[in-house]
C-alpha cells in the first residue's frame, strides 16, 4: 500500500520514519520531495580505459553548489536529506515531471529496501542535446513510500548502509568477485 502525506506525516512525527533535513512542504499527497546535495562524483575517465564488475572504478569527487551535466553525460549525485526507514516500508525514487521534461533522467537503482539508512545516491543522466546546469539545495527527485505486509526478515545491511555523500559503485565487492572458500 502506497503512504499517504497523512500517514507520512505521522510516521515522521513520531520517529518511526526519519527524513532529515525535512522542511514544510517537501511531503507531498503521496511522495516526499528530496533535494540534491553539493556531492557528486564522476568517472575519472583518464585513469581507465574501461570499466568492469570486477574492479573499483575510479571516481573524481565534485563538492560545489552548481554543477553542468553535459550532453549524453552521467554523473553521481546525492540527497542532501539522509533517511532511514524502518523494516516494514520501502520506498521507490522517482525522478519529478518537470526535471524529466528538460531530458534529465534520475534513477538510484529505483528502489531503496526496507531497513535502509543514508543518503541517496542519484544516477543522473543528461539525455538532451544540451548542457543542464543543476543547483543544490533544489528539489530533485521523489520517494514514493509502501508499507510490506509484514516487517522484513532481513533488513537491508549491504554495503551501501549509513552511506553519506554521493557513492560509486561497490560492485567489486559483490560476493561473485569474492574468492570460494574452500573446505
Amino acid at each position: 500500500m502506497i503512504l499517504s502525506d497523512r500517514a507520512l506525516q505521522e510516521m515522521v512525527n513520531s520517529g518511526e520514519l526519519k527524513i532529515k533535513p525535512l522542511e514544510p512542504g517537501q511531503i507531498q499527497p503521496a511522495s516526499v520531495d528530496l533535494r540534491l546535495d553539493s556531492s557528486f562524483l564522476k568517472i575519472n575517465e583518464n585513469l581507465m580505459e574501461y570499466m568492469t564488475l570486477k574492479d573499483k572504478p575510479e571516481y573524481e569527487r565534485l563538492e560545489q553548489d552548481e554543477i553542468v551535466i553535459p550532453p549524453h553525460s552521467f554523473l553521481l549525485a546525492a540527497t542532501a536529506e539522509y533517511i532511514a526507514l524502518p523494516d516494514d516500508v520501502t520506498a521507490f525514487v522517482e525522478g519529478r515531471s518537470s526535471i524529466g521534461r528538460m531530458g534529465l533522467f534520475i534513477q538510484n537503482a529505483g528502489w531503496v529496501d526496507p531497513g535502509f539508512e543514508g543518503q541517496i545516491t542519484l544516477e543522473l543522466y543528461n539525455a538532451n542535446r544540451l548542457p543542464i546546469k543543476l543547483f543544490a539545495g533544489r528539489r530533485i527527485c521523489q520517494l514514493v513510500f509502501a508499507r510490506m505486509d509484514q516487517p522484513a526478515a532481513r533488513p537491508y545491511s549491504g554495503k551501501y548502509q549509513k552511506q553519506q555523500q554521493a557513492v560509486g559503485s561497490r560492485a567489486y565487492l559483490d560476493e561473485e568477485n569474492q574468492p570460494a572458500e574452500s573446505g
